[in-house]
């Protein structure tokens, strides 16, 4: 059935391409003898024009009733000269009226994928449509000459004679284009011969051939009226423009003639092909033919007669997009796109990563904790309130421990995918905390998928390296940390690992702890023994989460069951284990420490011991004989305890699994220091006068942030996620549009909900306030934008209309800086524009808009970001863009993990840029603060939001630099991408 399908599909797509060649044929034939009409047809005998207007076409005619070929003659001679100047045709094709100069109407499509011929002024697309005959579709202009009179321009001599047009069908459709291009002529103005009255003869006896009828039998109501009976065609005369036919009758029409389906491919696909020709051929035909093409995916867009230098074309997925250039620039193909002056530099890196990570926060001598997220590894000093970052791993950080000697760091990451979705090789980082500067690179090629847990070696001073990467089998591994050698290596398990250390002892003796197991593994001339440890009778459970040595050198593991156990070596079992059995590692003592999983361990330097609690999230301090002493529960908001480090034996630094670092002591209570969402994020939004910005995401999360304190200052809970968020020019309320069709307005200042309304019920996209505020434009993945009345300084909201029009979910839309039009990007690449002022109205004529200025810009497809678009691109690769308050630059957010500034505008394809790392996963959206001082991007899975300082520039503004640039005339090769 798969098979059927497919083929049935293959043979529509035949049919339907034939149908363009068709098509192309048509235009091809109107663009031949419109010219020559116009100049030869007027020393015709006058009579023809009547004659000519005598035929029409109907689908209730038949041929019975036929004008003899006598009566046109004497029709024909009978015309006075002043009568002919009707028959001339004019641009749109019709016979009968005046020659009209105005741009020929781009025709509007039936099916999306394909675009035949014009829709008739006043047709409906849904209306029947009647086709001319078959012999006047195939008529060329060789008809109008005397018999043997010789052609200029031709390429072959070709003669039709009366009776072989069906002869010719079949011909070309055998032969392809060859016979195509044998067949059709190229014409030019030079033929000064009158058309013959026998030309007019042969044309109304074939018409009425074919079935039509005379204006007697038709009745005598204006060809532009139907009625209910009557299928009439609103151009009349065998010239006119063939009309756009219905799929269904299409199909039906070409079975017909060539019966067997096999044959029917074949001449189709050979018919298909044929339109190649036609269009080297004619250089107009050609401009038609992409124009045609580009209008498929636009329903409202019309044929425009542009001429050459005012548009350009880019392709996305194989389609093009035409973009209009605007009035200023002169000469497109000089301009010439450079980097822009200004330059990114990070300033600082929001959120943490204790969702899903163990063991990955630590505090280092000089007062800094190091922690990670996305690709970044951060050093926060706590008391300064400064950050420094180590930036140098290509993917997102897994894992981090900290050398004996306080210095070193090394730190593991995953092995993620190229732009080509080729896997990148993970490795482990060796490098200097104080220095930034990595020592060494340890494991590159050798690693599976990533790195998970990393471990020095404490007996011999950090001298060996224990890794265990993310493959199947979990391969452990040690390495020598000055040579960078692997010094052994084994299968652990296939199960999840979840830590390992060294004893701190003996650096022979390895300990790896996961699910459903602990594993005591001894090195000896670089081969691995293991021991499993034995529950015996205590209940084995699910994960063993965690492990510590103590001062006595037992082993204490935390689990998912709330229990600290104690391991120790005891002399075998004989009578279970067997004659021979040797030492074994066994549970000594059960502690019952939480309720649900103890997340971590922690050993202090007197010997004391804290564990933390997952689902009671509780810190415990134990005695050495691990009897409580102290304890403390976190906020809830901030979600479980994950780890927890040491600061000065009281105070305490306490990462937890909602992505908040805590600072305090048992005494006074923890409070935040860092923060962060916990799942994918979208919505980002800038103050247009203050240092905030707001966020929101999966989590369900709306955040506002200081960027100048690098602090939340509050945050919310909703019962759904949002998806977008936009401020009000008056800087007192922000609206965020959810992934359920409602949106809701909130007051900065006490956070409660003014206003709420629902459009549709799919997500929302974008919320643009217009530049006064008078307006806001809620994009939705329904199609629809809808529009809304703003009054009260924000706080009063009334549908003022939607824009209709877009037939995929909207992604991006920008306001004018009048505030009266709309610009708007959709997930199928169009580009519409939109008459606010004047109801919501659809600006059917693009070409208008290219001058326009926009109050901001973040829409991806557009004439003066069309540079940003990497070659072969899918339409996905860019997730947003914002253009700088200045001007200046603008930003983009890629889905490869980076981040992007361009010089703006940057209109030409493969314009160079400056790229910047940071992200681990998609890059979802970037916004410029309101003085244009910084950028924000936000990761969407890596769950980061990076401030980066905007240094350099004192170019000039855009419009200056885009108008010098197409004023200069250039040569040299435009600088490549950095």
């Amino acid at each position: 059935m798969m098979e059927v399908r497919l083929q049935a599909q293959e043979d529509e797509i035949t049919l339907l391409k034939s149908s363009l060649a068709d098509a192309l044929r048509r235009l091809r034939l109107h663009d031949q003898l419109l010219p020559l009409l116009k100049q030869q047809l007027i020393a015709v005998n006058p009579a023809a024009a009547r004659v000519l207007n005598q035929v029409c076409c109907s689908d209730g005619c038949t041929s019975s009733r036929k004008l003899s070929s006598s009566s046109a003659v004497d029709g024909i001679r009978q015309t006075a000269p002043s009568q002919l100047s009707d028959i001339v045709t004019n641009a749109n094709g019709h016979i009968g009226s005046p020659v009209s100069t105005e741009p020929r109407p781009r025709p509007a499509t039936l099916d999306r994928s394909t675009q035949t011929d014009p829709i008739l002024p006043g047709q409906d697309a849904g209306q029947n449509r009647v086709p001319l005959p078959r012999r006047v579709q195939s008529l060329h202009l060789e008809d109008a000459l005397l018999p043997g009179q010789p052609v200029e321009g031709t390429r072959a001599k070709l003669h039709r004679v009366p009776g072989m047009e069906e002869e010719d069908e079949e011909q070309e459709e055998d032969e392809g284009g060859g016979a195509e291009q044998e067949k059709e002529l190229s014409w030019t103005s030079s033929v000064e011969e009158p058309i013959q009255p026998t030309t007019i003869r042969g044309l109304q006896r074939e018409d009425f051939q074919d079935g039509s009828c005379s204006p007697e039998e038709q009745g005598s109501a204006s060809p532009s009226v139907r009625t209910p009976d009557q299928n009439l065609s609103p151009r009349c005369g065998p010239l006119a423009p063939i009309q756009e036919v219905e799929k269904t009758p299409l199909v039906r029409r070409n079975s017909e003639k060539l019966g067997n389906p096999e044959r029917q491919r074949k001449r189709l696909d050979k018919k298909a092909a044929s339109s190649a020709n036609l269009l080297t051929r004619s250089p107009s035909l050609e401009n038609r033919a992409k124009e045609l093409i580009a209008s498929a995916g636009s329903p409202g867009s019309r044929r425009g007669t542009y001429s050459q230098g005012q548009s350009i074309k880019m392709f996305i997925r194989g389609r093009p997009i035409t973009m209009y250039i605007p009035s200023n620039i002169q000469n497109y193909e000089d301009l010439k796109m450079e980097p822009p002056s200004e330059r990114l530099e990070l300033d600082w890196v929001y959120g943490y990563r204790g969702r899903d990570c163990r063991a990955n926060l630590y505090f280092l001598p000089t007062g800094e904790a190091v922690y990670f997220i996305a690709c970044v590894i951060v050093l926060y000093h706590i008391n300064n309130r400064t950050q420094r970052h180590y930036r140098k791993h290509t993917d997102c950080v897994r894992c981090l421990t900290v050398h004996p000697d306080k210095v070193r760091v090394a730190s593991g990451q995953t092995a993620g995918v190229d732009k080509d979705g080729k896997p990148l090789q993970p490795c482990v980082h060796i490098w200097d905390s104080t220095s930034l500067v990595t020592l060494q690179q340890i494991g590159l090629g050798t690693f599976q998928r990533g790195v998970g847990s990393v471990a020095f070696s404490f007996a011999d001073s950090g001298v060996f390296l224990c890794v265990i990467d993310d493959s199947n089998e979990h391969m452990l591994s040690v390495w020598d940390c000055n040579k960078c050698t692997k010094h052994a290596e084994v299968k652990s398990t296939n199960e999840a690992v979840f830590a390992v250390e060294f004893n701190p002892s003996d650096s022979t003796n390895i300990i790896t702890c996961g699910k459903s197991h602990v594993y005591f593994w001894t090195l000896n001339a670089g081969q691995f023994t293991k021991k499993q440890g034995i529950f015996g009778k205590y209940k084995k459970p699910k994960f063993i989460q965690c492990f510590v040595f103590s001062l006595t050198g037992d082993v204490l593991t935390g689990d998912s069951e709330g229990n600290i156990l104690t391991w120790g070596k005891s002399a075998a079992d004989t009578k279970t284990l067997g004659k021979g059995a040797k030492e074994t590692f066994q549970i000594m003592r059960q502690t019952r420490a939480h309720e649900g999983s103890v997340f971590t361990l922690c050993t202090l330097q007197g010997g004391a011991l804290l564990s933390g609690g997952g689902k009671d999230r509780k810190i415990i301090r134990w005695s050495a004989d691990l009897a409580p002493e102290r304890e403390c529960e976190i906020p809830e908001k901030f979600g479980a305890v994950r780890t927890i480090a040491d600061v000065d034996g009281e105070e305490l630094l306490v990462g937890t699994t909602r992505n908040a670092i805590l600072r305090g002591t048992f005494s006074d209570g923890f409070v935040a220091i860092v923060q962060g969402h916990v799942d994918e994020m979208w919505g980002l939004a800038t103050h247009p006068s203050q240092n905030i910005f707001l966020t929101c995401g999966h989590d369900r999360q709306v955040c506002l942030w200081n960027t100048e304190e690098h602090t939340v200052d509050w945050s919310i809970s909703l019962e759904d996620y949002g998806l977008c968020a936009g401020f009000c020019p008056n800087g007192s309320v922000v609206s965020v549009g959810l992934n359920t069709g409602r949106w809701m307005v909130l007051d900065l200042l006490t956070r409660e909900v003014v206003s709420e309304s629902i459009d549709g019920n799919e997500q929302l996209s974008v919320m643009r306030y217009s530049p006064d505020g008078s307006f806001l434009a809620v994009g939705s993945h329904d199609n629809f934008i809808y529009i809304y009345n703003v009054t009260e300084s924000g706080r009063r909201y009334t549908r003022f209309g939607k824009c209709n029009g877009h037939s995929s979910f909207i992604t991006h839309l920008d306001w004018s800086k009048d505030g009266k039009y709309i610009m708007s990007n959709s997930g199928d690449y169009e580009i519409l524009y939109w008459d606010i002022a004047s109801g919501c109205k659809l600006l059917r004529n693009r070409f208008d808009s290219k001058d326009r200025e926009w109050a901001s810009y973040t829409c991806v497809l557009g004439f003066h970001v069309m540079g940003v678009w990497l070659e072969g691109s899918d339409g996905t690769d860019i997730n947003a863009l914002c253009r700088s308050h200045s001007e200046r630059v603008v930003a983009v957010a890629d889905d490869f993990c980076k981040v992007h500034l361009f010089q703006y505008p940057c209109p030409k394809l493969k314009a160079p840029s400056h790229k910047y790392e940071g992200h681990g996963s998609h890059v979802t959206n970037v916004c410029f603060t309101h003085s244009d001082s910084h950028l924000l991007s936000m990761g969407g899975k890596d769950t980061c939001i990076l401030q980066w300082k905007v240094i350099g520039g004192g170019a000039p503004d855009s419009r200056e630099r885009l108008a010098s640039a197409s004023s200069t005339s250039t040569s040299s090769p435009e600088p490549a991408t950095s």
